[in-house]
């Protein structure tokens, strides 16, 4: 939300900047709007001489505006006080104004202060310094607090308006005996020392927050009653009990588990218990999952975990009446073959496009062929001294390169060379007479990319040392 002030440049907000205290719109906490505030009064019927007023955070009070002022939304007024004078925002005024009282039943007597004036522009800096000063001074007490190892916590500070007296809003577990403290809190600040101790709860509405929603907290926006949570809700719902999720950052259970508390209770009435057994001559069936707004409960034989039968609650109540009445079920089958439902699986325009989309398409991998480097055939250019390489003008020139024979292969190589143990081959000698004449010599293959491998393309075995 934002204020009527708040003024745009170059697509950027930019706010009215009062941090809190603007009071022509909807930048302020709790805000209400008067809606009976453009509807004229019967003729003879004077305006509601209340007024309510905001000050800072979510504090608000009634106040009497004995001297019929003109005060509208927005107005920073100089309202009465046990001593001196606060500053506070207008936020409703007319007939609406009574209708709050009533609803925080507020009597309407003399007990209630009165509005002195319009605040003037000295109020208004006077305010403004106070405010100034708060956050600092909320530094300084809680390392006072600290020091003098007292269990409670300083979550706020609250200057009056003519800033004569500064309000503390802590929060403790325990009974604390503040007296030094509020000793020591004088003598630093030297103002009149008030100490106010407030629940998690409204000290999570004074400070704000995102809840995990990824809204703001409802106790610092709207919500003003704080109602009692217990783990029945959560039950009733149908919600794990598990206290992270649950808990809100108060540390308390969230306000927002009875929001739809009375529509589950609804739902429930017409329920049977959860630990409602049903007796057929198959065997005992036992609840074990409910769906509350479908009104479906599913059943499982004692003994059959897996086997899950759904029934409706008319159906659940029959067969109860049969079993006090002592009449014979046969099975849970025969009510829950009524709910089988045979659906179709048609998957067309599920994301509202035709029948034939790109997710029914097969996936084509385009596979990156590699550039193949051109082998090194150099090793091969050798030829024997007997043999003649072609010349420019011999045929086998003109049709192109002629391929060359490969060299024979050396089965032998290194074989008998001198110094060579006799077990670095497992290969036999080959370069005797007798291979010779029986075994004609065969041409080597060309070799592969990787020198280390046999014509198969498998390494070779290892050399033993």
């Amino acid at each position: 939300m934002s204020c009527n002030s708040c003024g745009t440049s170059s697509s950027t907000p930019g706010g009215c900047k009062n941090n809190g205290t603007c009071g022509t719109s909807g930048c302020n906490k709790l805000t209400v709007f008067d809606w009976l505030a453009n509807m004229e009064l019967p003729d003879g019927q004077k305006q509601f001489p209340y007024v309510e007023v905001r000050f800072k955070n979510s504090r608000k009070e009634f106040f009497l505006n004995k001297d019929d002022l003109q005060l509208k939304i927005g107005d920073i007024v100089a309202t009465q006080t046990e001593s001196g004078h606060d500053i506070g925002i207008i936020t409703i005024t007319g007939e609406l104004v009574r209708v709050q009282m009533k609803r925080k039943r507020v009597k309407i007597d003399d007990e209630i202060p009165q509005v002195y004036r319009i605040a003037s522009e000295k109020d208004v800096e006077k305010w403004v310094t106070a405010r100034e000063k708060e956050d600092p001074m909320k530094v300084r007490a809680r390392q006072i607090a600290i020091r003098l190892q007292l269990k409670m916590k300083i979550s706020d500070i609250e200057f009056q308006g003519d800033g004569s007296k500064a309000t503390f809003y802590y929060t403790a577990d325990e009974r604390v005996d503040f007296r030094e403290l509020i000793r020591e809190y004088a003598g630093e600040f030297k103002t009149r020392i008030e100490m106010r101790q407030i629940g998690l709860r409204q000290e999570a509405a004074r400070l704000g927050g995102i809840g995990s929603c990824g809204r703001e907290l409802c106790c610092s926006t709207w919500l003003t009653d704080f109602r009692s949570v217990t783990t029945g809700a959560a039950r009733y719902q149908n919600l794990s009990l598990n206290p992270q999720k649950l808990a809100g950052q108060c540390g308390k259970l969230k306000c927002c588990l009875n929001y739809e508390l009375d529509s589950y209770m609804d739902a429930l009435s017409n329920f049977p218990k959860q630990n409602q057994k049903l007796y057929t001559e198959k065997g005992t069936a036992i609840c074990q999952k409910v769906d509350i707004f479908k009104g479906l409960m599913w059943f499982c034989y004692d003994g059959e975990w897996m086997n899950w039968h759904t029934l409706t609650t008319e159906q659940v109540h029959e067969i109860v009446a049969k079993n006090k009445a002592k009449e014979t079920v046969a099975s849970i089958e025969e009510y829950a073959i009524e709910l089988i439902v045979e659906e179709e699986m048609n998957f067309e325009n599920v994301v509202g496009q035709d029948s034939l989309t790109r997710f029914d398409q097969p996936k084509t991998r385009n596979k990156r062929t590699k550039k193949r480097q051109p082998k090194n055939n150099n090793r091969y250019d050798k030829t024997d001294s007997n043999t003649s390489t072609a010349t420019a003008t011999s045929p086998a020139a003109k049709d192109g390169p002629q391929k060359r024979k490969p060299r024979p292969q050396n089965k032998n190589r290194g074989a008998n060379k001198p110094g060579t143990p006799e077990n670095k081959t497992d290969r036999p000698n080959q370069n005797t007479d007798a291979n010779k004449d029986s075994k004609p010599k065969k041409s080597r293959p060309p070799r592969n990319k990787s020198r280390n491998r046999n014509n198969d393309g498998n390494k070779p075995p290892k050399k033993e040392d």
